[in-house]
């Protein structure tokens, strides 16, 4: 069996190449400026340039079972696959975002039905969120339709993490490189409304898994999935997290949530709870997410060089 990545190089893609290998001989379409994982069929080509994209795939004369889209960012790159992938495949599992979802309308906990925001016009409709929501609706439409014949599975995760990524889930600290070593040195590290927001977090091998999972199942196919793991918790928890396993304490400086939301619209994807019903999920049989936070963040600091010190993870 045959499985084509777009991407492959990348923090996720990576993951889901070497478990897709587990059952599929695989390829990946990157621009082959980053090393790939070992045993992968490289495909060069710019996604960004569909007709670039066309004649590599063309060149590998391959069908494959199954592609995975991971880097899909945008109107353009969905219609890009409606377009192209039919010809090489029938079916297409995309990685879209808990942010195309409205902050200012969530529920606690919210489905797949909430409302988005390029639907209503929210702050954000321009950017990752905006984009990412107009790459669901091509899909969506053609979904409706089954026009391509391409059998569409998207997810939505919330904060993907784990080793690839940089730690971090809330403003003043998201994806910070400093971050561990700002913890160790017992610098503030600034929550707003002191971390009081729910976050839903996911371990980049849970999302990977659940990804590979649904490949054959058909009660996956025209259907969206929010997905995120077994915990939900406020994101003060997630930075203690960060502390106690590299063994200090956490210095929270309190950033009042009073008028931060209008200072910073940029954030408007963060200053709300993120927490996700996934009984969709587990009804349709795929693997559920099961690395608990502390564990998932332990892994994630030992590979980015750090010793452990929370003893739990010393005795594991």
């Amino acid at each position: 069996m045959n499985a084509l990545i777009i991407g492959g190089s990348g923090g996720l893609s990576s993951v889901v190449a070497g478990l897709a290998m587990k059952k599929y001989r695989v390829w990946t379409v990157t621009r082959g400026l980053r090393e790939l994982p070992a045993g992968v069929i490289p495909v060069k080509a710019d996604r960004n340039n569909p007709e670039e994209l066309r004649r590599a795939l063309d060149a590998q004369n391959v069908r494959w079972d199954v592609v995975f889209d991971c880097i899909c960012m945008n109107s353009e790159h969905a219609e890009a696959d409606l377009e192209i992938l039919p010809k090489y495949t029938g079916r297409l599992v995309v990685v879209s975002t808990d942010s195309v979802y409205d902050g200012r309308c969530k529920r606690i906990p919210e489905n797949e039905d909430g409302i988005c925001v390029h639907e209503t016009g929210a702050v954000g409709d321009c950017t990752y969120a905006g984009n990412k929501r107009r790459m669901e609706e091509v899909f969506l439409r053609d979904m409706s339709t089954g026009m391509s014949g391409l059998k569409v599975t998207i997810f939505r995760p919330g904060h993907i993490y784990g080793p690839g990524f940089l730690l971090g889930c809330f403003p003043e600290h998201s994806r910070q490189k400093e971050l561990p070593e700002l913890i160790l040195k017992g610098m503030p590290i600034r929550l707003v409304g002191r971390g009081i927001y729910i976050i839903h977090p996911i371990y980049v091998d849970d999302l990977a898994e659940a990804m590979v999972d649904c490949a054959e199942n058909e009660k996956t196919f025209q259907q969206v999935f929010c997905i995120g793991g077994p915990e939900a918790v406020e994101n003060r928890t997630y930075y203690e997290a960060v502390a106690e396993c590299l063994g200090v304490g956490l210095n929270i400086e309190e950033v009042p949530l009073s008028g931060y939301p209008e200072q910073h619209p940029e954030y408007s994807g963060h200053l709300c709870h993120r927490v996700y019903d996934l009984s969709k999920l587990k009804e349709a049989g795929v693997r559920m997410p099961a690395v608990k936070l502390k564990e998932g963040i332990a892994r994630s600091l030992v590979s980015m060089g750090y010793d452990l010190m929370c003893k739990e993870m010393q005795n594991e």
